[in-house]
């Protein structure tokens, strides 16, 4: 398992970069994909770890996909583990809503997604690998002018099982839809901050608390195991329960 490498796209803030940073701990050759090259940077300096690596990357541009993953090889030799978890939203009245705005956030959540499991593909059916895209419960719920992050998200969810049954059996395919995750303390230094969660924003969700990182990274983890093969094509939601809660006012 020592030689064992993963991707992580979007890696150097939040959600990726503490799964990059949980693979790490456990002796994997963690790479991120970055395109907030001051953020990947400042993690890189940080680590000082000879087993990660961060490639500044826009995920939306199918030449710097395909450097990333020369460059990946280049550094460790192989891909077992591909994570999309690169996002970006813009969240605006659709009147408000440009064409560019809108095909932005397309181009980064879902073509990204294609893209560098295009150019992974080779690598992944040699080592056997996973891939596990960073859904959201965004796409089966929304909350008002999200159109085009949860259309993106929606995309993501099919564009999941479609490659599981294409990939297969060589590759499995996953997908994981988080909930409220606190993200804040993954942050490069610049944009760090504390913010105060009220005992009402924790126990309006079943598990009586609002998510962490950690959270994610742990069924990541579990779902890149070779032992657990037999799981693919599926979405797993991480909300603390919240999409089954139903509300009235």
């Amino acid at each position: 398992m020592n030689n064992m490498v993963i991707v992580v796209t979007g890696g150097a803030q939040g959600i990726g970069r503490k799964i990059a940073q949980h693979f790490l701990a456990a002796k994997w050759k963690s790479v991120i994909w970055e395109i907030d090259n001051k953020a990947g940077v400042e993690l890189a300096k940080d680590l000082n770890h000879p087993d990660f690596l961060n490639v500044e990357c826009n995920v939306a541009i199918e030449d710097e996909v395909k450097a990333a993953v020369r460059l990946t090889l280049e550094r460790f030799g192989r891909i077992d583990v591909l994570i999309n978890n690169a996002a970006i939203m813009s969240n605006k009245p659709i009147s408000a809503l440009s064409l560019a705005d809108w095909q932005k956030v397309i181009d980064v959540n879902l073509t990204g997604p294609f893209l560098c499991t295009k150019y992974c593909e080779t690598e992944l059916r040699r080592n056997n690998g996973s891939i596990i895209n960073i859904c959201s419960t965004r796409a089966f719920q929304s909350e008002v002018n999200t159109e085009a992050y949860s259309a993106s998200k929606g995309g993501v969810f099919a564009l999941t099982h479609a490659l599981a049954v294409s990939l297969g059996p060589e590759v499995r395919v996953n997908s994981i839809s988080p909930g409220w995750i606190d993200q804040l303390e993954e942050q490069k230094s610049s944009s760090t901050k504390k913010k105060f969660f009220s005992e009402e924003d924790h126990k309006q969700h079943p598990a009586g608390r609002i998510g962490k990182t950690d959270d994610i990274a742990r069924l990541v983890w579990f779902l890149s195991q070779p032992e657990n093969s037999f799981i693919t094509a599926q979405n797993f939601v991480i909300d603390g329960g919240m999409t089954r809660k139903m509300i009235y006012l």
